[in-house]
């Protein structure tokens, strides 16, 4: 059976070999990346509250809001881009051979007057060979120490044409968003909290732009890059909110300007980086990817709406039980998806390397990467899992000292624990789904599991109260992971290969 492919060799999961390394260079520098926003996310939280509790209340509603909403437009990009990429770049490599028409055009950034020559040298080649799709007006305009990669400035295009789009929409939405969000007229966080989102808003376009360009690094594995840039930018956040905060006494504004300026500084950064690499300047309009993107963008979009929608109902079911119970709920939640940073590493790499992959037609390299993803995913479920044991009890403290709450968090530690494994199995097949490009099947797969989950959140909430929903949302996970099995156990869509190639990858 193809799905056995996925347990050969997984004693030596932990090896250094090759691809062990490559996954080591691709996962962590992403990981790390990811894991430093949240901690300047606390930093901020920890300034605003200074201001006062109310402000610390306005800014964390207008922040959900923003996240949300950013959510729905990063994800489909993010994750279309660095397939699309990792394909374009893979195939680049393949289609370049040593030729005399390269050595021709190489000869010809020497000296003018021999580029004359070459030209029409090349012209003849060209009309000898009609199946050559390359010319020496496209070339001549792509610099000779970078790649071209067409997906690369799409995704840039479309990733500032959202963020205006998602900054228009936020700033005319304001006030009717928070107003659904609980915070009416009579409430002394709606000023805050609408002038906070106003402003963190103008920042939406290099929000976007930024996490586009960290689609294009992750497809051509430079995750250091971003690594890098994000690090800078959060510095930037952390440097500036006292300073406008406290010092210039702008209050919530500050904190919302310094985040701003901290975006802009980490999107210029990345593409100063990028353009060092890859001739973003397309030799003509009809060399955009913007069809390719936009439809498994869309996709993707429904994927992530049917994700965050069960997400979101299981918050809302626990919040109609009690501030008690909403409250252990959102901190066992918040863990619970923390954890996911990890796996997110991992699932990024299994993208990049099994794209490239695919586009080079090296079967036995998706099989082995595949595979190994997935049984590292496995073994860091499995050390999250009795980490979690271990120290959640007496961590628990830390959130929270109402007795109430925290026996209720005691009957959600298992759950967040034992769920760890399918957790991460779940993140790192999304990342082995998307470097296949398997975007129709993710988007549908995930809407059957919603269906299932919405159905399991409704019953088992309703009769079994806090217990059920984590009960839900337990077998809302594994049957994300079931799904991902069955594709590749059955050997369908792009991983039909499976069946005829068993034998020679075995």
């Amino acid at each position: 059976m193809p799905l056995l492919m996925l347990f050969s060799g997984i004693r030596n999961a932990l090896t250094k070999d090759e691809l062990g390394l490559e996954i080591l260079h691709i996962s962590l520098p992403t990981t790390l990346a990811l894991a430093a926003d949240p901690f300047a996310s606390i930093i901020d939280t920890a300034f605003i509250g200074h201001i006062g509790p109310v402000e610390l209340a306005a800014v964390g509603v207008s922040i959900a809001i923003f996240n949300q909403v950013s959510k729905l437009t990063i994800i489909p990009l993010v994750s279309v881009t660095t397939s699309l990429v990792a394909e374009e770049d893979a195939a680049d490599i393949v289609q370049t051979k040593p030729s005399e028409k390269e050595m021709l055009i190489k000869a010809s950034f020497v000296n003018e007057e021999v580029k004359l020559e070459l030209e029409d040298h090349i012209e003849q080649s060209d009309s000898e060979c009609s199946s050559s799709s390359t010319n020496i007006d496209r070339v001549a305009k792509l610099h000779p120490e970078k790649s071209y990669i067409p997906s690369a400035s799409s995704a840039i295009v479309i990733g500032g044409v959202l963020g205006v789009l998602q900054a228009l929409f936020l700033i005319l939405t304001a006030k009717p968003m928070l107003n659904y969000m609980g915070l009416d007229s009579n409430s002394p966080m709606l000023k805050p909290a609408q002038q906070y989102l106003t402003l963190r808003s103008f920042g939406a376009p290099a929000v976007i732009i930024s996490m586009a360009i960290q689609g294009v690094f992750r497809g051509i594995k430079d995750t250091r890059t971003p690594l890098y840039a994000t690090l800078m930018g959060d510095v930037t956040n952390v440097i500036l909110d006292p300073l406008l905060m406290f010092i210039l006494r702008l209050g919530v504004s500050g904190a919302a300007i310094a985040h701003i300026i901290s975006q802009y500084v980490m999107s210029v950064m990345l593409l100063w980086s990028l353009m060092k690499q890859v001739d973003l300047l397309p030799p003509s309009i009809r060399d955009f990817q913007f069809g390719k993107i936009l439809k498994n963008g869309f996709l993707l979009l429904v994927k992530v709406t049917a994700v965050t929608f069960c997400v979101t109902l299981s918050a809302s079911l626990a919040a109609r039980q009690g501030s008690t119970t909403m409250a252990a709920f959102q901190i066992c939640l918040q863990i619970w998806m923390a954890t996911s940073l990890l796996a997110d590493g991992l699932a990024v790499a299994g993208q990049a390397i099994i794209a490239s992959a695919f586009a080079k037609g090296d079967y036995k390299k998706v099989v082995t990467s595949a595979s190994r993803v997935l049984q590292l995913g496995l073994i860091l479920g499995l050390v999250l899992a009795i980490l979690l044991f271990c120290l959640l009890p007496f961590a628990s403290r830390l959130f929270t000292n109402d007795i109430n709450v925290l026996r209720l968090i005691s009957v959600g530690i298992p759950y967040v624990a034992a769920t760890q494994p399918i957790n991460a199995l779940a993140f790192v097949f999304d990342g082995v789904n998307y470097g296949a490009s398997d975007f129709i099947y993710s988007a549908y797969s995930m809407i059957m599991v919603a269906l299932v989950s919405i159905f399991s959140l409704y019953m088992l909430s309703s009769s079994l109260g806090f217990t059920g929903i984590w009960i839900a949302l337990s077998i809302y996970m594994s049957l994300r992971i079931f799904a991902g099995f069955w594709r590749i156990g059955t050997g369908s869509g792009p991983w039909s290969f499976l069946k005829e190639n068993y034998v020679r990858f075995h």
